[in-house]
């Protein structure tokens, strides 16, 4: 089992920037990949971005390309996602999951709330 708490969220400005944080316990990543996905009011989950926690590889939405970094920090079994140039449209609450197995989100945090006003 993987715990998963993310932290990190809160109301900024459009241009503005924000670091979340997502912090594992209970095993570690593992070979497999951590992920941020997003869920804007009233609508579904979406990808965001994710790293796969031996090799480093990143994927990104398109819409966050440019903008947005994925890391990672081992020793501290915590990703990060560092959000510039913030727009309104990324308003959402921000959660964190984890593959149990290759290409499977099994693991899931709570969320943190991402509010951009313009």
């Amino acid at each position: 089992q993987v715990q998963l708490v993310e932290s990190g969220g809160g109301l900024v400005q459009a241009g503005g920037s924000l670091r979340l944080s997502c912090v594992g316990s209970g095993r570690t990543f593992s070979n497999y990949a951590v992920g941020w996905f997003r869920q804007p009011p009233g609508t579904g989950r979406e990808f965001v971005a994710s790293i796969n926690w031996s090799s480093g590889r990143t994927r990104y939405a398109d819409s966050v390309k440019g903008r947005f970094t994925i890391s990672r920090d081992n020793p501290k079994n915590t990703v990060y996602l560092q959000m510039n140039s913030l727009k309104p449209e990324d308003t959402a609450n921000y959660l964190c999951s984890a593959e149990g197995m290759p290409g499977r989100y099994e693991y899931w945090g709570q969320g943190t709330q991402v509010t951009v006003s313009s």
